[in-house]
């Protein structure tokens, strides 16, 4: 696989970074995702950080060297980040469970596939296009898919920051149904937290991914969300990849699907509910770990 990567994550006016970014490969296989800790709930840092290391496990022991199913392993392990999340915070009796937002996507066999909870993004870009995008699980996002708002009022809007569904929270997470795409010759993707799309514009974005080199456009619209949100400005996160390769000419899209599909996951792909004991208990413990570390003296 031949792709390019930037990223950049900034603390903004926030007293801690609860941000994470990360991503893995195999020789046929990438995953990417961005977490968003919820800073108004205990140790969001550290569900963030949770979150990572569930992906990063759950990547290391399916991708062998490739996935069987991508939109069903985003969906297993976003779920088990969520159950061990859970069960740590009922050990420890914390009286409010660390939660985080999630984006992630795997690329594999020339397509990306995709699905995220709460409102972190994910961009799809082609040729000075924004072909897809996520859509937040969050208020304002409902009242704009009713039409009670217009997409320019989420900035202002009173309710913005309001999720309907996180990891870690008491209700478990909806993963929207995996969307995949073929990749071309100089698509970009770009997934990040609200810190970095909310003070952009879509013409901010797309402008400076088609005139600078993707690891010169990162850093500048990381520096200009943080200058743009003045002393109001999040954590700013951000992980783009620019694909290099050219187009499949040989058909792969899974059988029974179409690009940009939604696909239902049922009952049957929630395995994260079922992780092997060994799964549970490291990620316990290293949840512990952080949990002392950031415990207050």
């Amino acid at each position: 696989m031949k792709f390019t990567l930037a990223q950049d994550t900034r603390i903004g006016n926030r007293r801690s970074n609860q941000d994470r970014i990360g991503h893995w490969r195999t020789p046929e296989c990438l995953l990417l995702a961005v977490a968003d800790g919820l800073g108004g709930h205990a140790y969001g840092e550290v569900a963030a950080q949770m979150a990572m290391e569930q992906l990063g496990a759950a990547f290391a022991q399916e991708a062998k060297p490739k996935l069987a199913d991508p939109g069903a392993f985003l969906f297993r392990a976003m779920g088990g980040a969520h159950a061990a999340i859970l069960r740590e915070a009922d050990k420890q009796r914390l009286d409010d469970t660390p939660r985080t937002v999630l984006v992630a996507c795997v690329i594999q066999d020339g397509r990306a596939c995709w699905t995220h909870v709460g409102d972190s993004r994910l961009y799809f870009l082609r040729q000075g296009r924004i072909l897809h995008r996520t859509r937040d699980h969050t208020l304002v996002q409902q009242l704009i898919d009713e039409g009670r708002i217009r997409e320019e009022a989420v900035a202002t809007h009173p309710e913005r920051n309001r999720l309907l569904q996180c990891i870690g929270g008491y209700q478990a997470p909806r993963p929207d149904p995996a969307s995949n795409a073929p990749l071309e010759k100089g698509d970009v993707l770009v997934l990040c937290s609200d810190g970095f799309w909310g003070p952009l514009t879509q013409r901010h974005m797309l402008h400076s991914l088609l005139t600078r080199p993707l690891d010169k456009a990162i850093p500048e619209l990381a520096e200009l969300a943080e200058a743009r949100s003045g002393g109001r400005s999040d954590n700013v996160s951000v992980l783009a990849m620019t694909w290099n390769e050219e187009a499949l000419s040989e058909d792969r899209t899974p059988a029974g699907a179409t690009d940009t599909e939604i696909r239902d996951l049922t009952a049957t792909d929630m395995d994260y509910l079922r992780m092997t004991d060994e799964d549970v208990e490291k990620a316990i413990a290293e949840l512990k770990t952080a949990l002392r570390k950031n415990a207050p003296q």
